[in-house]
């Protein structure tokens, strides 16, 4: 009945925070819930990032498959300065989701902040929930720089 509860303020939170993510994330889980359907909660717990992860990967995938991305565009990411940095910042990004990977293996529990956390910058920061990897990959760095300087 908590489980219940919580989902119904976090679809009331999404529609008052004007979040469809939040809105139909809570009320999807709330419709398998009531359905009975909470053998499929570990599934769509252990699946449920790769498959977002692999829609957002084909919607960015989309210029190249309708052709609007030219061998032109290709070669400009190697010769210009923002090309360069977004090589960079990719690269930068997959080595600190690794990183947020491990800090998720060593202490679980930090899931929950990452959660709450993730909910207050949907709503009042406007932010997009890419999941709990960019999240775990700043809470990895933000550790890092707090043991550097208090310890």
């Amino acid at each position: 009945m908590k489980g219940d509860i919580f989902l119904v303020v976090l679809i009331l939170i999404g529609i008052i925070g004007r979040s469809p993510l939040i809105t139909t994330a809570a009320s999807f889980l709330l419709i398998l819930k009531m359905l009975h359907f909470e053998r499929f909660f570990p599934t769509v717990e252990r699946r449920g990032l790769e498959l977002g992860l692999l829609f957002l990967t084909i919607s960015v995938l989309v210029p190249f498959a309708a052709g609007r991305i030219s061998h032109k565009d290709f070669i400009t990411v190697f010769v210009s300065v923002s090309g360069i940095l977004a090589l960079l910042g990719g690269a930068l990004a997959t080595y600190m989701n690794g990183k947020g990977l491990d800090v998720l293996k060593m202490d679980p529990q930090l899931i929950v902040g990452m959660m709450i956390g993730s909910i207050f910058g949907i709503l009042f920061l406007r932010g997009i929930p890419v999941g709990p990897l960019m999240a775990a990959a700043l809470t990895a760095l933000f550790l890092k720089i707090f043991r550097f300087l208090f310890k």
